[in-house]
């Protein structure tokens, strides 16, 4: 007989919470990502065992999006099997993200930015979920043919409906942020986050102003890929693993991108991380919540053993002045 599910007593003690932006949630400071290693090609029981050890180490954010696979669809598919069978007496415990904005059936209307695309999308991903609302519902990316005040106009109708509770987007630049807070503040919406690449290797955000502006603006910053899609672990330094995402799936990081330098900088950063007592990959993650303007992190996960690991390394978070200089030295390619 299959044991049920009881989450770990103690776990919200191994956790700690950020507020998003100025809202009246907190969000743990790392939060997992759905976008890889839930679709229909992996393993079911290793996905629930996944979710299982999340909950127990206080991560009670949990990203979707209804492209995320593969195939489309299929990682809210799996995710609303795990909550029907083993979370739902959690789900008031839980903040369930989703988004829409990528392609997802055919013709004009399943891609984009457009109230029906919205609207259609959600009513797809709650059946997909067994859900009634989800927690934050997040434009995917920007959309500049649609009228944006179209596209606000349908994220401020979604919450009024009651499917969401709050708003997000997710690939904003500044530009497209501000025009967001504005019109949905008129809107009176609630607007609490935007969700944004960033790691040691990428610091668009803080080129382009995102991560200051949505700050003082009290908007969250969620951020995703932040260990560069596994260059921020010690997993490439002696070649490719069989086991790799670069070996597995190409699409996204390809073998061309493990250049000598970037060896050079990966194993350089190496050496950091050992001094501080983490791996790399613990300190790649805790690098990108160092300050108040991230609320959280996104991490993908392989394995419920990542997950401990991510959670465990993620609560030394603090960095001398000395180790951010020889970091930010390093991501440019100083003193390699």
């Amino acid at each position: 007989m299959e044991q049920i599910y009881t989450a770990d007593e103690k776990r919200y003690e191994k956790m700690e919470y950020n507020r998003c932006g100025k809202s009246g949630i907190k969000l743990p400071v790392i939060s997992l990502g759905f976008w890889h290693n839930f679709g229909v090609h992996n393993d079911f029981d290793n996905m629930r065992k996944m979710c299982f050890t999340a909950f127990d180490e206080g991560i009670t954010h949990f990203d979707l999006a209804d492209n995320y696979g593969p195939y489309p669809g299929s990682a809210e598919e799996n995710f609303g099997r795990i909550l029907a069978k083993d979370l739902k007496p959690y789900r008031d415990e839980l903040i369930i993200s989703t988004k829409a904005g990528y392609e997802m059936w055919d013709g004009p209307y399943g891609n984009w930015g457009s109230k029906k695309h919205l609207v259609a999308g959600l009513d797809q991903s709650l059946r997909r979920m067994g859900c009634d609302y989800v927690d934050i519902f997040y434009h995917h990316r920007m959309d500049k043919e649609t009228p944006l005040e179209e596209t606000m106009e349908a994220l401020n109708g979604i919450v009024k409906s009651g499917k969401a509770l709050y708003i997000g987007v997710s690939n904003y630049d500044k530009e497209y942020t501000e025009k967001a807070i504005h019109m949905l503040r008129e809107l009176k919406c609630p607007f609490i986050i935007n969700q944004r690449r960033y790691s040691i290797f990428d610091r668009t955000i803080e080129e382009d102003g995102v991560k200051e502006f949505a700050y003082e603006n009290g908007i969250g910053v969620i951020v995703f890929s932040p260990l560069a899609q596994g260059l921020l672990t010690d997993k490439y330094l002696h070649g490719i693993p069989s086991d790799s995402r670069i070996a597995k799936d190409p699409r996204f990081l390809k073998a061309d991108s493990l250049t000598k330098e970037r060896l050079c900088q990966i194993g350089a950063l190496n050496e950091i991380a050992k001094e501080r007592g983490q791996s790399l990959a613990q300190m790649a993650l805790a690098w990108t919540v160092k300050d108040s303007k991230i609320c959280s992190a996104l991490i993908g996960a392989s394995s419920p053993e990542q997950i401990k690991e991510n959670a465990a390394g993620i609560m030394n978070h603090t960095f001398t002045d000395e180790e951010i200089r020889k970091i930010d030295q390093i991501s440019r390619g100083m003193g390699v």
